[in-house]
């Protein structure tokens, strides 16, 4: 927890030294085995606090009254379909969360497993939306070590991991093994996508021993990015006397996370046969070379029935440190039972000499080709492009992970080094940026081959029926998971890559089969025409379609509110990930959805998706087909969504066949909020509720937040039309950015930063944090600025001043909303929360002019509070935000990502740095209409900000 003395000290370094014995250090120092400089570093031992979830105050509670009885409701029904609902404050998780993360395992959208840093498998998350958040303790790896011919033993799971029921007497489970490591001297060290576990001297005072955990994130590559699979490379330096035996386990179960291992009907079997793409297969491997034997046991089991037992294994590894050879030829296990858990297990062993080395590898891969979402469509995933949909997938998928993983670390360490190389940048800010990504592979993330699904059996238009095989269908059969079976498979194959000696090797492969945890399926669409906008092109090059949670706990895909900041890191390292998300929401923008549905904030009804409003979401369900799964407020009446669609990704790549694919989208997203100036000043007035992304802060009349994109989004669709060569679109939008910036400035700037909003509400003059957004798009963007410069510095440096330095001394980040006396906005829960993703924007925002002292310390207080080792625990699970004590909302939430705004402000992409450094506004030429018109604007008196809302209005709602 955070500490009083936290707020007066600064931490500058994080040296492997102080975790790790330099000799240590010295002797891991080959193969990759050493820990990077510049890492976030736990000690094994250290201690997984329970985190404390946000709560109302009684008055907010009372506000919220009748929206939480909707909500309730809303819930309930959902669930009598089985269906969870987007958002549920109401079901809690079993497993409470812990700060225990660490960094997952696997590619981008082929389903997730994460790793806590101290060894467990957990927060399962391959089913689309759903996360199984308990670690299944039966997947460990753990070594045996024998020295001075069997006299001296060590033994031991190499996690410190506590069981529930560990060590109990007669037990034939995993509670019989050896769980000896006190952590006191094993070490953790991340760098997304990779991750360093060292035991120094654990369990055997003379071993060294680093595992390296690696993954293939690589950014610009759209096919190794996208696969489910990780490696795991053992580091073995002996600094005894004597020869040690060195055997190394790793045991995997059946089981998706939650209960799946105990549904019955799972089996084992020796070799992968095809049957009908099952969802889910696991294959766990090691590579055999002239100095490592690998063998396998086809099947143990936490009782023995019928099998080894889980404490039977373990003997026999104690006693022999291998498994028989003729294990490779076992025939099909019998199915387990209703409530009984099957486990397979693959062993390494090898002799390391006195002062020798070794390294050992495993991998594991998990195929689920196809994703199924509640309302029917079924999609296959990216990486089936290139490895099909069958159960065989796996085992090739785990072969080249064992055969490839050096040419990935060999492009992470080229994409990273010039930045973790970079003195000039704060050592917490280098590695915080590269696991901060760890939301693109935890966070719900899924990557389609692109292709439209089959819906009710019938081909969409456009697609190629013959390829129906591999395309998605939609899938009405309702299958139970008692009916399900798994299998598990090994198999030896010979693997011409080469490891560290550039010997030939074989890889020896055991795999898992699961069948679908999937609720029942139902009608979904059922006869309704196929929606137009899933049959778009998707530009010159076809990279799928790519979805991924607004957070764990508000299950909506690619919200886009929330997308604006966090699609920095998408466009820096996946661009045409990012121009296919974009190409999505530009042709929902032309799509109407006149289907009913209800808003819980007041009780009313409407469409879900109007024509020309830019969805909220993209669905929870049934992405695509059924957008806005957002249902507190009617988001069409929003005014900060339809802004953030315009410009910056255009700008940012250059691609001008983008630019003139999303032109009508733009084109109608500005058009259509043309309704919302009521008074024709050019400016758009908020309509006292709170539609924007602060959905509890009410706004009144203009707002800095939403007025302020407004502006960007003028300046921005003028000059892209002067860009495509639309000149009266570019004429008209012109004058009403001059027209719009004149009453904007005279309505909310005070002398020293912008009013929350220009209404009379007891915050209306409030500090907002995020009041330049507008500019940061512009800024962002290439394009001039909004304001003059001194003005954008002063409120700068006034959010600076009041809402991150007057917060514990800048050591949370930076609060919503500060009042001008110095007291945290208490108008209602997010005016007093700390939004993380909010605090990354700001300080991009200062980075971008010049503010690099108040950019890097606003930023930081993110990292002291959420990641530091005397912070909250909220390492690899940053949530949405917390509040002044530290307690959280929504954890594992996309707009972290914003983090890498930071690095687009101090290197913008080769787009907008070559871009001509002259301001394209000017060069819009008004025509004598449009100047007459002008003229009038600039000698019409603007009056008094009274007429939008009687004066009893302005009493904020949330």
């Amino acid at each position: 927890m955070v500490s009083g003395n936290l707020f007066h000290c600064r931490r500058n370094s994080w040296p492997a030294e102080e975790y790790v014995g330099r000799t240590a250090l010295q002797l891991l120092d080959f193969d990759g085995g050493s820990p990077p400089e510049q890492a976030w570093r736990r000690r094994l031992n250290s201690h997984a606090n329970l985190l404390k979830e946000f709560s109302v105050t009684f008055m907010e509670a009372m506000r919220m009254m009748s929206l939480g009885l909707r909500l309730w409701s809303y819930v309930r029904e959902e669930a009598s379909h089985g269906r969870k609902a987007p958002i549920d404050p109401f079901t809690k998780e079993k497993c409470k969360p812990s700060a225990s993360q660490g960094v997952p395992l696997g590619g981008m959208g082929s389903g997730s497993i994460s790793r806590g840093f101290r060894g467990e498998f957990k927060n399962w998350h391959i089913i689309p939306g759903l996360c199984e958040t308990s670690p299944v303790m039966e997947n460990q790896f753990s070594i045996f070590v024998s020295r001075d011919g069997g006299n001296k033993k060590y033994s031991s799971v190499l996690s410190p991991g506590h069981h529930e029921g560990l060590k109990k007497c007669n037990d034939s489970g995993i509670s019989s093994w050896d769980w000896n490591l006190s952590g006191q001297h094993s070490t953790y060290h991340a760098l997304f996508p990779r991750a360093w576990t060292v035991y120094d001297g654990e369990p055997d005072p003379d071993l060294k021993i680093s595992c390296r955990q690696i993954s293939p994130f690589i950014p610009h590559d759209y096919k190794d990015s996208s696969l489910p699979t990780s490696v795991f490379v053992y580091t073995l330096v002996n600094t005894g006397k004597d020869r040690a035996k060195v055997s190394l386990l790793m045991t995997w179960a059946n089981s998706i996370g939650g209960f799946s291992h105990h549904s019955g009907g799972h089996f084992n079997e020796p070799f992968i046969t095809a049957k009908d793409n099952p969802p889910v297969t696991f294959a766990i491997a090691a590579c055999e070379t002239q100095n490592v034997n690998v063998t396998v046991l086809p099947v143990f089991g936490l009782s023995g029935e019928g099998h080894d037992s889980a404490k039977q294994m373990w003997d026999r590894m104690k006693q022999n440190g291998h498994f028989d050879r003729e294990n490779f030829e076992a025939g099909t296990s019998m199915p387990s039972s209703s409530g009984e858990t099957l486990c397979a297990a693959v062993s390494a062993s090898t002799w390391v000499e006195p002062h020798g080395r070794c390294t050992v590898v495993f991998g594991l891969a998990w195929s689920s080709p196809k994703i199924k979402f509640q309302k029917g469509c079924t999609y296959n995933r990216r990486y089936t492009e290139f490895y099909g949909t069958s159960e065989r997938s796996a085992v090739n998928l785990v072969h080249d992970a064992l055969t490839k993983y050096r040419i990935w670390e060999e492009e992470i360490e080229k994409w990273q080094n010039p930045i973790l190389k970079n003195e000039k940048l704060p050592e917490w800010y280098k590695f915080t940026l590269f696991n901060e990504l760890y939301f693109l592979v935890a966070g719900g993330t899924v990557w389609t081959d692109g292709q439209p699904p089959v819906i009710d059996g019938k081909p969409s238009p456009g697609s190629n029926q013959q390829k129906s095989s591999k395309r998605g269908t939609r899938d009405t059969k309702q299958e139970s998971v008692k009916d399900n079976h798994v299998k598990l498979t090994a198999e030896q194959v010979t693997n011409g890559g080469d490891l560290a000696n550039g010997e030939e090797q074989s890889v020896s492969k055991y795999a898992a089969v699961h069948g679908p945890q999937m609720a029942k399926a139902t009608n979904g669409l059922g006869s309704q025409e196929p929606i137009p906008y899933l049959l778009s092109k998707n530009g010159p090059e076809n990279v799928g379609k790519f979805l991924y949670l607004e957070g764990v706990e508000y299950i909506m895909w690619c919200t886009y509110d929330v997308h604006f900041y966090a699609s920095f890191a998408l466009l820096d390292l996946f661009p045409k990930i990012e121009l296919s998300i974009q190409r999505d929401f530009a042709n929902a923008v032309l799509y109407e959805d006149r289907r009913r549905m209800k808003f819980l904030a007041d009780g009313t009804s409407g469409i879900r998706k109007v024509k020309g409003a830019v969805p909220h979401d993209l669905g929870t369900h049934d992405p695509w087909h059924e957008m806005n799964a957002y249902n507190i407020h009617d988001t069409s009446k929003w005014k900060d969504l339809n802004p953030k669609f315009v410009y910056r990704d255009f700008a940012a790549t250059g691609d001008m066949s983008f630019g003139r694919d999303v032109w009508p989208a733009v084109c109608a997203a500005m058009d259509y909020m043309n309704q919302f100036d009521r008074d024709g000043d050019g400016l758009i007035e908020n309509d006292g509720f709170p539609d924007q992304t602060y959905d509890a802060w009410t706004v009144h009349g203009i707002s800095a937040y939403c007025g302020g994109l407004w502006l960007a989004a003028l300046q921005a669709a003028a000059t892209m039309a002067h860009r495509l060569g639309d000149r009266p679109f570019a004429e008209k939008y012109k004058l009403k950015f001059i027209q719009a910036k004149a009453v904007y400035e005279a309505k909310l700037w005070n002398g020293s930063y912008f009013n929350y909003d220009s209404g009379t509400s007891s915050n209306s003059r409030s500090i907002q944090a995020d009041q330049l957004a507008g500019q940061w798009y512009a800024a962002s963007s290439g394009l001039p600025p909004l304001f003059d410069e001194n003005k954008i510095r002063s409120a700068l440096q006034k959010i600076f001043e009041f809402n991150v330095m007057k917060v514990k001394g800048g050591r949370l980040g930076a609060v919503n909303g500060m009042t001008p006396n110095g007291k945290v906005d208490e108008t209602c829960m997010q005016s007093r929360e700390i939004w993380t993703g909010v605090t990354y924007g700001v300080a991009a925002n200062m980075l971008l002019h010049g503010m690099e002292h108040q950019g890097f310390t606003t930023a930081e207080g993110i990292f002291i509070a959420g990641w530091s080792e005397e912070g909250y625990g909220y390492w690899f699970q940053t949530p949405e935000g917390w509040t002044i004590d530290g307690h959280y909302r929504s954890l594992i939430y996309m707009r972290p990502l914003a983090i890498w705004a930071m690095q687009w402000a101090r290197s913008p992409p080769k787009a907008i740095l070559d871009a001509p450094k002259v301001n394209l506004m000017d060069r819009i030429h008004l025509s004598p209409q449009m100047i007459r018109a002008m003229n009038e604007i600039n000698v019409r008196k603007i009056a008094p900000d009274n007429r939008c809302f009687p004066s009893s209005a302005f009493r904020c709602e949330c």
